[in-house]
Order: structure tokens, then C-alpha cells, then sequence
């Protein structure tokens, strides 16, 4: 019993460090692309600085077909660009390409409501003082926006762990492909429940620890 448990611990290490390379490089991926994107369709669609109506179309089109395409079946469209850009199909690497896609999409909608719940008189207050669109822009609006975009960014987040489960389809490893390699076709049942308390323990610190980032920015921009 003790190897047996032991040796399920060392699965689980394995399969919690492939997660958690999945999860991390996505997330890095949607913070560096989410927040531009995010910032682009509300300026375009805002008409703030810069009148696009093509931008503005096109962006919130393809932000929405990725969004609206489900992640299983965006693994496998995405299978000719992991191979082009990594070489390779399978690991927790390849598999962070669709991940990575997905939560660029999934955190710039995000971060477009989130710049939307600014109120618009504190921008038109910074025109009147004169300050520049990129002051407007990178202090102005991110700062007021900040609680909204780290909300965001632990609903992503989240979302990506459980994206991340369907990431052993294609290869990629990970809590689900262990969850179901040993719980389901194995039928070993304390696999499976030892795992899906381990994410819950998981989803739950990454939500606390977001609520509280955003309620400790959301009083010190006050």
C-alpha cells in the first residue's frame, strides 16, 4: 500500500508540473497579448484617439470565433501551427500553443469590459488637463482599470485549468490525462478523487488570491 501511494505521488508531481507549465506560459501569453488586444478593441470601438471600423469588426470577429470554437476542437485545428512553430504535437509545450491562442482571446474580452466600466468623465477630465493618449492610456485607464484586469485574469486563469485537463487528447499530459489514464481506464477511483480535490484546493487559492489582488488595488487606486 505504501509503494502503491508513493508511487501515485510521484505521478501526481509529474502530472501538477506539466500543468502548471501549461497553465503558466498560457497565462504569460495572455497577459502580453490579451491586455494590447484588449486595448485595441476598446479604442477602436470607442472611437478613443483613433477611428478604425475595420479594427474594431475584425478584431471583435476573430476574438469571438476563438472564443466560440470549443477548446477540444481548438486543439486539433491548432495542431498544424503547434507543429510549424515547435516541431512537435506532443507535451505540455505543444499542447501551451492552443492554450496560449485561447487565453489571448478568452483575457482580451476581459479586458475590454473592464476598460468599458471606467467611467468615461475621468478620461474627458485627463483631455481637459491636457495629458497626451499615451498618458491617458498607460496611467490613466490602467490604473482604473486595474482591479477589473485582475479579475479577469483569475477567471482566465481558472479557465485554463480546467482547459489545461483536455490537454492529454493530443498528448499533452498533465492532472487530466493522469485523472483519466488511471481513474477511468484503470478504474482506480482514489486516483481520480485524490486529483479532482487536489484542483479544487487549486481553483480555490487562485480565486481567493485574485479577489483579494483585486480588492488591495481597487482601495489603493481609490
Amino acid at each position: 500500500m505504501a509503494s502503491e501511494w508513493l508511487s501515485l505521488f510521484d505521478d501526481l508531481y509529474k502530472a501538477f508540473g506539466e500543468t502548471a507549465l501549461m497553465v503558466g506560459v498560457s497565462t504569460v501569453f495572455a497577459i502580453i497579448g490579451g491586455l494590447p488586444v484588449g486595448f485595441l478593441l476598446y479604442i477602436a470601438d470607442r472611437k478613443l484617439f483613433w477611428d478604425n471600423p475595420l479594427v474594431s469588426s475584425v478584431g471583435s470577429l476573430l476574438v469571438n470565433v476563438i472564443r466560440s470554437v470549443p477548446f477540444v476542437i481548438l486543439l486539433v485545428l491548432l495542431l498544424p501551427l503547434t507543429q510549424f512553430v515547435l516541431g512537435t504535437t506532443i507535451g505540455p509545450a505543444a499542447a501551451s500553443v492552443p492554450l496560449s491562442v485561447a487565453a489571448i482571446a478568452f483575457y482580451a474580452r476581459l479586458v475590454q469590459s473592464a476598460l468599458f466600466e471606467v467611467d468615461p468623465g475621468i478620461i474627458e477630465a485627463a483631455q481637459a488637463f491636457g495629458a497626451s493618449p499615451a498618458r491617458i492610456l498607460g496611467i490613466v485607464l490602467f490604473r482604473e482599470a486595474m482591479p477589473g484586469f485582475l479579475r479577469g485574469l483569475t477567471i482566465t486563469l481558472i479557465s485554463l485549468i480546467g482547459y489545461s485537463a483536455m490537454a492529454g487528447i493530443v498528448g499533452g499530459g498533465g492532472v487530466g490525462d493522469l485523472a483519466i489514464r488511471f481513474g477511468y481506464y484503470r478504474y482506480q477511483t482514489n486516483v481520480m478523487l485524490v486529483t479532482v480535490f487536489i484542483l479544487i484546493v487549486l481553483v480555490q487559492f487562485v480565486q481567493i488570491a485574485g479577489d483579494r489582488l483585486a480588492t488591495y488595488s481597487d482601495r489603493k487606486g481609490s
